[in-house]
């Protein structure tokens, strides 16, 4: 037993003692990753399309742009059908994404391609452009995105139930960490946001201000429950009397009624108080997913609301000279708000699982003759 003993004990020392025993590192698996289609492209109006990612090991991706989501982010041995989504693009250019498929320090890449959008001309004859925004600013704030340019715009601060019982609280585009107003990828985004028990949401308006023209905007509404987007003017007046002043609704939408735009004027004589607002709708199914230009051509005789240069709403001067019934013959200035809830967005309740909710406008332009 002593000899057994002795031999142990050498055994031990020759190996270090307590030390544990060397363990040969398993070599990392290469993951290969074969993706199908090889490419793909897709539509300016936005669309969804699938790829199938076979890999032989456990594996994540990203995109390199916000405006190409994937659903899953990850996945395993095998096949998995990858969905890749495409928002509408609002750019005259091609634009492309990149995906990064990794698994540990392996990595490969993808890229998807989305064709420019087509924007039709729908101005009428005889009007000049003399002001745009075009919302392609690439500035940054503190390292954040860039935010409307003051020197074009001004923002509208108030809380909750300052106008219509609406929920949302104004801020002027960064509340802390939220942001309500960013330029980012050729388009401005006001975003209705919940911050701890407060609805964020931005308020914007023209410095300039105009007497007849041809207004338009290029946008893509938000959906759901207790949306409120509006593209709308009010008069370069202080203290304000509404209804008497006027106003230009030259596209509204609630997110309770998908697909019905909304053009409107509001008198005195004729506003949604009393029951008699002057206004009209018309169906766009894809309003929520693809960029439409919306427009009103005002003149001293009549004003006319436009969607994609289709014309749907009109409401005429009748030369009585009477301010309850017209008062557009005044400088009015330019506005995009995104509201939530209030008499009309929640005549139906709001559904705050649509939150964030994104109010995306291309550009907005002014011509006169």
């Amino acid at each position: 037993m002593n000899t057994i003993w002795i031999t142990l004990v050498l055994m031990l020392a020759a190996c270090g003692g307590n030390d544990p025993l060397p363990v040969t590192p398993t070599p990392e698996v290469e993951v290969k990753w074969e993706i199908s289609p090889a490419t793909t492209l897709f539509s300016d109006k936005g669309e969804t399309k699938n790829i199938i990612v076979t890999a032989n090991g456990d594996w994540t991706v990203t995109s390199s742009q916000s405006w190409c989501s994937l659903t899953p982010d990850k996945g395993g041995n095998g096949q998995t059908l990858l969905k890749v989504t495409a928002t509408a693009n609002p750019q005259t250019t091609v634009r492309m994404a990149e995906l990064t498929f990794s698994s540990g320090k392996q990595s490969q890449k993808y890229t998807v391609t989305q064709e420019a959008a087509i924007i039709e001309d729908h101005v009428p004859a005889g009007y000049s452009m003399v002001w745009s925004e075009e919302f392609n600013a690439t500035r940054t704030t503190g390292g954040k995105p860039a935010l409307p340019d003051t020197q074009q715009w001004w923002y509208e601060t108030a809380g909750p139930g300052w106008v219509n019982n609406e929920k949302q609280t104004y801020v002027k585009g960064f509340s802390g960490a939220d942001t309500v107003a960013a330029i980012y990828d050729g388009t401005l985004k006001i975003v209705a946001r919940k911050s701890g028990s407060d609805i964020l949401s931005a308020r914007i308006n023209t410095n300039k201000s105009w007497t007849y023209g041809y207004f338009e905007a290029r946008l893509r509404v938000p959906g759901g429950k207790g949306t409120w987007p509006a593209f709308w003017m009010l008069p370069e007046k202080e203290p304000l009397q509404w209804p008497l002043d006027g106003e230009i609704d030259i596209m509204e939408y609630v997110g309770y009624d998908p697909g019905w735009i909304h053009s409107s004027v509001h008198t005195k004589a004729y506003n949604h108080t009393i029951g008699t607002q002057k206004t009209a709708k018309r169906e766009i199914k894809t309003a929520e997913t693809q960029f439409h230009i919306y427009a009103v051509e005002w003149t001293a005789s009549y004003i006319k609301g436009f969607v994609d240069g289709v014309e749907y709403f009109r409401f005429n001067n009748d030369g009585a000279g009477n301010k309850e019934t017209w008062p557009f013959n005044v400088p009015f200035y330019l506005k995009l708000n995104l509201a939530w809830g209030g008499d009309w967005g929640g005549a139906q309740g709001v559904d705050e699982s649509k939150l964030p909710a994104t109010y995306e406008i291309d550009y907005v332009r002014v011509y006169q003759k």
